[in-house]
């Protein structure tokens, strides 16, 4: 077999799973503004144009999974979802529509303040044990105010998380309604996503913003959260509008997280790409970092680092197409391969997307793949291709994320 073959059978595993058993997403149906949205549990799509007030459905929607995407980053992300259900149906009984008027969201700090201090007190009532066993932590450590400027310098307050996780993405919406391009608009922030020529480069403008100069929410949001946000938009709510094959389940990068890299590294799939000592040296690996003074997998600095291996003729195909008309990234023939755009190589034209991929690792490493030395490896659905479990149980005992 070669790491061509490795590499895809292991990637169909996986995708098959992730669409066995889907995975967790934002219940959009429990938020008070959003119920005439469903039938149920399901979104009415053929219903996206309608006007909700002043702007579609499709369009609040979109406003409420940019602000979740960058809560998300939290410690907690069961906690941090349920977090933001309770403080907008609460504000939104008070009459503060935060996404149809995101300007009350600022007008009305004091209160604003005051309802999310109080629900999450309540949630860490509801989350606080479940976590700090899943963490081997204290309860009383749990804490969902996280923010992190520039400098690095992290903070649990109340005011700096509020305005820098919060205020941020809702102040998007507000700078939308004066410029020229989106002026009048009854789907301002749905105009400026999809001005980006591909998903992938969109999720790329969420944060930098090249297009306008204006709207990057910097430091407020992670390349993680960026590409979580272009999954939701794309695979779990099928909001985009656009058609074109740069929109395709095939145009954003894999969200890679603590859960996808993990399982990603002790499968073997890394390691097909390049060596323990190449991902050393790109910072992938710090030794004696991690719990129990393991070796620590900084799966964030997997992002543009190139191929070592030779991979099959197939995938180089793929590769080569997916990059440049689907993500766009490249506009001549690529020299080199980026390790994180290979699944999407490998799943282009097949039924699988990224989306199912992505929600396969979260399934393996959140309920089998434990950021322990002892994880469910006998009852893992991919225990059979695991090369952690079958050639080299280093990977599992000495590695962490």
């Amino acid at each position: 077999m070669t790491n061509g073959d490795f590499l895809e059978n292991i990637t169909y595993e996986i995708s098959k799973i992730g669409r066995s058993n889907g995975f967790d997403y934002p219940n959009l149906a429990n938020i008070n503004p959003f119920k005439n949205f469903f039938n149920g549990e399901f979104l009415n799509h053929n219903e996206l144009d309608t006007l909700d007030g002043s702007y579609t459905r499709r369009e609040l929607l979109t406003r409420y999974l940019i602000l979740n995407a960058v809560l998300d980053q939290g410690p907690d992300v069961k906690g941090v979802r349920i977090l933001l259900e309770k403080v907008t149906n609460t504000l939104y009984r008070r009459g503060i529509t935060i996404f149809h008027d995101p300007i009350k969201f600022f007008s009305n700090m004091g209160l604003v303040l005051k309802i999310i201090n109080k629900q999450h007190e309540i949630v860490k009532r509801i989350r606080s044990s479940e976590w700090a066993l899943k963490n081997n932590s204290d309860p009383n450590r749990y804490n969902l105010f996280f923010a992190q400027s520039q400098r690095g310098i992290v903070s649990n307050q109340l005011l700096d998380y509020v305005i820098h996780r919060w205020g941020v993405p809702l102040s998007v919406p507000i700078l939308l309604e004066d410029h020229p391009k989106f002026i009048n608009s009854d789907e301002p922030l749905v105009k400026l996503l999809e001005s980006s020529p591909s998903s992938e480069k969109m999720s790329e403008n969420i944060k930098k913003d090249v297009n306008f100069s204006n709207f990057g929410l910097g430091s407020a949001i992670g390349n993680k959260a960026c590409h979580l946000f272009a999954k939701w938009y794309i695979y779990n709510f099928n909001l985009c509008k656009n058609n074109d094959k740069s929109w395709s389940k095939w145009s954003y990068e894999l969200p890679i997280d603590s859960n996808a890299g993990r399982v990603l590294f002790r499968s073997g799939f890394l390691l097909e790409m390049a060596d323990l000592e190449y991902y050393n040296q790109k910072n992938v690996i710090i030794n004696r970092k991690g719990k129990n003074k393991k070796k620590y997998l900084r799966v964030t600095n997997i992002r543009d680092i190139k191929v070592q291996s030779i991979l099959n003729e197939h995938i180089n195909k793929n590769y080569i197409e997916v990059a440049k008309n689907h993500l766009k990234v490249n506009k001549q023939t690529p020299r080199s391969y980026k390790i994180q755009i290979i699944p999407n190589a490998i799943l282009y034209n097949s039924e699988f997307g990224i989306g199912e991929f992505d929600d396969g690792l979260l399934y393996i490493g959140t309920n089998y793949c434990f950021n322990h030395s002892k994880p469910n490896c006998n009852q893992c659905p991919i225990s059979h291709l695991c090369k952690g479990k079958n050639k080299n149980k280093e990977l599992i005992k000495e590695y962490s994320t």
